[in-house]
Parts: C-alpha cells; structure tokens; sequence
C-alpha cells in the first residue's frame, strides 16, 4: 500500500516511460471492447461505482476505458490519483481520502463527486515502464486487502497484454 505524501508526480524515468507510451499509439483511439470488458470487470470484481482504465500522459490522465463516471474521457493530470499509481510498481491504495490531509485540496475529494477510496494498479509493459493504471473509486470509504490487489495486478496485466495485442492487430 503506498503511503501518500506530496510530490510533483513525475517519474525519473519520464521522458522513456511517455515515449514508449505514445508509441503504442493508443492515446485518443477509439473505444475497445477488451478495455472495456476489463473495466466492467474490475467495477463488478470489486463491487466499486467507477472503474477506469487510465494512461498518464504528459499533462493529462486519458482514460481508455471508464465505468460510471458519465462521459469524462481525461482529467488534468494534477487533479489525478492515477499519475501516482506510475510512480512505483505497488499498488496504491488509498482507503479513505479524507484521513489524506494532501488529498484534501483534491477536486475530486473536495467537490460534489466525494472520491473516498481509490485502488490502483500500474499497468507495466515488459521491461517495467508504468504508462498508467487499472484502478477502481467509490465514495465510501473501503479496506482493501491483499488478494484483491492481487486481482487488480492481473487486471492491470490483461490491460498491457491488450495494448500489445493492438500493434500486431
């Protein structure tokens, strides 16, 4: 589980990880049903309102796939949770963002929206650069335990594997 702490959320190996991102040419494509399958997966596997599939570009979260949150497709990647998860290859879980005195100024914590608990999962190509996330949100505050990391790892692992499988397509 990672501790939050404030940072700029900029990986040392940023300008690698954004290069092998872009050449998967993925950013702003078209829905996939494979991604989407993977969302719904992770929202129903975990029993969460929202579910995403996002790519930490260089100024903004993309979200290749989202369940339940109503038609956004990017964020500013400041305002992210997700831009956290490619900082290391644990999972990040926060389980309740208010305990969270660096969440709180969050606009997804301090709006209407009321984002309480966030799990993430890095989504790692092979040679382990971190382009983004399968994580799952909900507005109550939840534990999450190690086998259910665990099951978000591999979802975040199906998600890479269907990247890849978009170049050979």
């Amino acid at each position: 589980m990672t501790k939050i702490r404030e940072t700029t959320a900029i990986p040392d190996n940023e300008q690698i990880r954004l290069e092998c991102l872009r050449s998967y040419r993925i950013l702003d494509s078209q829905p996939e049903a494979p991604f989407n399958l993977i969302a719904t997966l992770a929202a129903e596997r975990f029993n969460a309102p929202v579910a995403l599939i996002s790519l930490v570009d260089k100024y903004r979260v993309w979200y290749k796939a989202s369940i339940g949150l109503g038609g956004i497709n990017e964020v500013p990647r400041q305002d992210s949770l997700c831009s956290m998860v490619v900082l290391q290859d644990a999972v990040t879980v926060i389980n309740d963002a208010l305990q969270e005195p660096c969440l709180l100024v969050n606009p997804f914590v301090a709006s209407n929206f009321g984002l309480r608990f966030y799990a993430g999962a890095p989504i790692k190509t092979p040679d382990g650069l971190r382009l983004g996330a399968v994580c799952v949100i909900d507005k109550h505050p939840r534990y999450f335990d190690e086998s259910e990391q665990k099951g978000l790892e591999e979802l975040a692992a199906m998600a890479m594997q269907e990247i890849k499988n978009r170049l050979c397509s």
